[in-house]
């Protein structure tokens, strides 16, 4: 049920979704942010830390934590073959330094590389997509303060057919979804505030949901846990379900949210997200807290 089986799934995908290099219709085909007013650097700092950029994208000679030097090169071993993350820092020459705001908000949106090439979602702008305008637009001006770091990463190496450049288009044409992931009736601001964060730049869903056989989001089980996708654990089921966080309090995974390791310390994974989180003011981690308490509770769908 994981990202093994997308392998035989895309196959046949290819024969069923020929339209598939067609843009998703949900999805702005030529975005275009808000230019009015100026951008708020102090902002997107504060959304570069809540979508845990670092934790990918800083360099692989830098420590993950505190490195602002987002050049990338790190190796995403997968069933699909190995990613490597690019560099995002303004370098021209090998980052996106030469990008606009347009280009950044296209790759944010929809996936859309400047050269019209398809992203793989491994970077997620599956959720990005629910971002507002302005954070996208404040992100990109804050990235553009950060040191530039000449790094060209190494290509992705992956499987047949998931290697082929039609394969992202029909992926996105499949799962490329606006709007929110669960509806919450009478949702407090907190609770709206945390659906944001984690649905948009926070992009929990990508590493606790479930996944389809052709790799996209099982919806049903939202945040149900899931198979790393690096197969070397599973991410918990965060849901209010007696298999997640079921009899957690607020106040307990918000301490949930904080690193486990020293400053310095903190390696992949969530305590490298961690890293990223304590750096929001605590009403952020509250707002998180009270979204996992009210999204639907579901169960695990593999074995632990």
């Amino acid at each position: 049920m994981g990202l093994l089986n997308a392998t035989r799934g895309l196959a046949a995908a290819l024969c069923l979704f020929a339209l598939g290099a067609c843009q998703n219709p949900g999805i702005r085909v030529d975005p275009q942010p808000d230019t009015a007013g100026l951008v708020s650097i102090d902002n997107g700092r504060h959304v570069f830390w809540a979508s845990s950029c670092a934790a990918c994208h800083s360099s692989t000679d830098q420590n993950s934590t505190d490195s602002l030097a987002l050049g990338g090169g790190r190796a995403l071993q997968t069933p699909l073959g190995v990613f490597h993350v690019p560099n995002i820092s303004p370098d021209a020459a090998t980052g996106i330094g030469a990008w606009s705001r347009f280009d950044f908000t296209r790759a944010m949106r929809q996936g859309i590389a400047p050269d019209g090439r398809a992203y793989y979602p491994a970077f997620p702008y599956p959720s990005y997509a629910r971002m507002s305008d302005r954070d996208i637009a404040d992100l990109f001006a804050y990235l553009m303060t950060l040191p530039a770091v000449a790094n060209n990463p190494e290509g992705n190496h992956l499987v047949f057919p998931v290697n082929q450049t039609f394969a992202a288009r029909i992926w996105q044409r499949l799962y490329l979804r606006l709007g929110p992931v669960v509806e919450l009736t009478r949702a407090t601001p907190a609770v709206a505030r945390g659906q944001y964060l984690v649905e948009g730049p926070g992009h929990c869903g990508a590493c606790h949901t479930p996944r389809t056989v052709l790799g996209g989001p099982r919806r049903t089980h939202w945040l149900g846990g899931a198979e790393m996708p690096d197969r070397t654990g599973f991410a918990p089921n965060l849901t209010p379900h007696e298999a997640g966080l079921g009899d957690w309090s607020v106040a307990e995974i918000v301490e949930a949210l904080r690193p486990t390791s020293p400053p310095g310390d903190a390696d992949e994974g969530m305590d490298a997200v961690r890293a990223n989180l304590v750096r929001l003011p605590e009403s952020e981690l509250l707002a998180i807290a009270a979204y996992l308490k009210a999204v639907p509770p579901v169960g695990p769908v593999i074995e632990y």
